[in-house]
């Protein structure tokens, strides 16, 4: 048996969102604890993503969710500049046909939001059928490398006096009259961990603990997500495209891998279920690990060819697995706010999940009015 000394924090997940937290209490001089169940951080949902670094185009059905990206935008580029890459061109395409925005409609909300949108060069333009497609618009929105983001995120919070026991399992949390029992099991062998306040940030797997220690589950959704990796044509290389607002798709760098992601709003997602209660639970992570990961990637294309033909040049290399959890209240509005449970079930008990990277800024500032 395992036992550590008390500590002030336990956070459980190792993602972007864990260690950002972790050195916001790290430099408060806080004695802090990150338990990640991987032999490494960020390898879960932090980076099988798009990688995309929202400045709020994507949210014209939600005006809150737009104007928090387009804030958040600059700050995150400011602070990992590293990390960011800017080397390439984004297009918004606006689609004709079920499309849920027209492009007037997109580009007076650009307006409003106050983000960067022109109409593209003709040249862009002829790149897609415009049967399918009503108008092109230049934007400004980036991507991230999630490996350099691990680096300079990891070592932050280490350098703050911050704690890291990885291939550390949490598995259940109790109340003692000291604190919070927190255990699990650390590379096969089970421990024992006193905190005052344990924050459960485990993205996809935060009812796997709530379900183990009988706090009541939170209603979220989950979806088997994949991503395409694909090398792209020459008239291609260089630029992120998003025709939206919809069921379309998504082209983007994923600078970790010098690939591009291919997204589709309709066959991304290949199934989907509830959390519910706890007698009918199902862990995600053991979904993900039966799941027998069969790609979608021809229908993939083969619909997102119709608005751009020169997709059809495509190489496919592998696909980005995962499952993507959301607030079943987001699917209408297509909003991606955060989740943040303050004292759930208990005083100093907290769950936070977030839907995008720069929802950080507004965890840490939820996190600071507890």
């Amino acid at each position: 048996m395992l036992n550590f000394d008390k500590y002030d924090v336990v956070i459980i997940g190792g993602g972007f969102f864990r260690l950002y937290i972790g050195e916001y209490f790290a430099l408060q001089k806080k004695r802090v604890l990150i338990c990640e169940k991987n032999s490494e951080c960020m390898l879960r949902a932090s980076y099988n993503n798009q990688a995309r670094v929202h400045s709020g185009y994507h949210y014209p059905r939600s005006l809150l969710t737009a104007q928090r990206s387009c804030a958040s935008f600059p700050r995150f580029v400011k602070e990992f500049p590293e990390a960011v890459e800017k080397d390439f061109d984004k297009y918004y395409a606006i689609g004709r046909i079920l499309g849920k925005v027209t492009a007037t409609q997109f580009y007076e909300f650009c307006n409003r939001i106050d983000a960067p949108c022109e109409t593209a060069s003709d040249r862009v333009k002829k790149l897609f059928d415009e049967h399918y497609i009503e108008e092109v618009f230049r934007c400004r929105e980036y991507v991230f490398n999630a490996k350099t983001l691990r680096t300079l995120i990891q070592n932050r919070y280490l350098s703050a006096g911050g704690e890291l026991a990885l291939n550390c399992e949490v598995k259940k949390i109790q109340k003692m009259p000291s604190g919070f029992g927190v255990s699990g099991s650390l590379e096969g062998r089970d421990f024992n961990i006193v905190s005052d306040e344990v924050f459960n940030c485990t993205y996809s797997h935060i009812n796997f603990i709530n379900a183990h220690s009988d706090i009541e589950l939170i209603p979220l959704k989950h979806e088997m997500t994949e991503m395409a990796l694909v090398e792209v044509p020459p008239e291609l290389e260089g630029m992120g495209i998003t025709v939206m607002c919809g069921p379309f798709f998504s082209l983007m760098p994923f600078p970790d891998r010098n690939l591009y992601t291919l997204s589709h709003v309709r066959y991304t997602p290949h199934y989907e279920w509830y959390d519910t209660d706890k007698s009918h639970y199902i862990s995600a992570h053991h979904v993900f690990d039966a799941d027998p990961k069969l790609s979608a990637y021809t229908h993939i294309l083969k619909d997102s060819m119709r608005y751009l033909p020169c997709l059809r040049g495509c190489r496919y290399k592998s696909s980005l697995w995962e499952v993507k959890t959301i607030l079943p209240a987001s699917e209408v509005s297509d909003s991606r706010p955060i989740l943040f449970k303050a004292n759930y079930g208990m005083k100093g008990y907290h769950c936070v999940m977030g839907g995008k990277i720069d929802n950080v800024y507004d965890a840490i500032q939820s996190i600071g009015s507890i």
